[in-house]
């Protein structure tokens, strides 16, 4: 499975979060669908099917050591 580039995973989370703290104050139809495009982002480059799924993949994907010997990108 392809694996998206660390620096785009936390980007995504960092965006999902956001936007779902938006969305929670403001509920606005723009901030719900933002969430929903970066949550279908964040499914494909997980490979997963569910929002919850993707962002528990996303987080163990930057916490695990790189293949390359390099450090992981902490989200």
């Amino acid at each position: 499975m392809l694996m998206a580039h660390p620096v785009v995973l936390k980007n995504l989370l960092e965006q999902y979060e956001t936007l779902s703290a938006l969305h929670a104050e403001k509920g606005t139809k723009e901030a719900r669908q933002r969430m929903e495009d970066v949550a279908y982002t964040l499914c494909v480059s997980t490979g997963t099917r569910h929002i919850d799924a993707a962002l528990t993949a996303a987080r163990h994907q930057l916490s695990a050591p790189r293949v390359d010997g390099g450090h992981a990108l902490t989200a």
